[in-house]
């Protein structure tokens, strides 16, 4: 299986294009099949993981994962080819292709996953993709974090909870947010 090519969002001179994108990338980054394949299930995993339950923290509702797969879709009006090729590619295994099986995890092996994913980024993309991209699927979790409207949970759009925001700060430390 050959990796795919998946174009940067900048210029070699480094400056966007007036409108924000270029017509046709100058810089591409190949990624091998399995760093591909990180990179496009993490988003997932990080949706699944946030919406199920953890230390202190209940299962979500359908209403969280619904904003889980919003947030991801929203990935495609980033100004990052590497976030919208990602989304695309996500979208893509929906069509009739067997997808990769990636077993649900536990946290540390999501953690893992991010801190795996974050090597990837650093070896392969332009600086301003990895930050986007990190940045996107540490929103997947936000979102689905806010959204919960479980008993004793705040409502959606009130601030998280403690034991999600010990999530989303472990997410975003693995995640290289600081």
């Amino acid at each position: 299986m050959l990796a795919p090519e998946v174009p940067m969002s900048h210029s070699v001179a480094g400056e966007p294009s007036s409108a924000g994108r270029r017509a046709a990338p100058l810089t591409t980054a190949v990624y091998s099949a399995a760093e591909w394949d990180l990179l496009t299930s993490l988003p997932g995993r990080v949706l699944v993981a946030a919406a199920g339950p953890g230390p202190g923290r209940p299962a979500r509702g359908v209403m969280a994962g619904l904003a889980g797969l919003d947030a991801v879709a929203a990935g495609r009006a980033f100004d990052s080819d590497l976030v919208r090729a990602v989304v695309a590619a996500i979208y893509a295994r929906h069509d009739g292709t067997p997808t990769p099986t990636e077993p649900l995890t536990d946290l540390v092996d999501l953690l893992a996953a991010c801190r795996a994913a974050v090597r990837v980024l650093h070896r392969r993309a332009d600086p301003a993709d990895s930050a986007a991209y990190r940045q996107w699927v540490q929103s997947v979790a936000a979102r689905v974090c806010r959204a919960a409207t479980a008993p004793g949970e705040p409502s959606a759009g009130e601030s998280t909870s403690p034991a999600d925001r010990r999530f989303l700060d472990r997410l975003g430390a693995a995640l290289g947010l600081g």
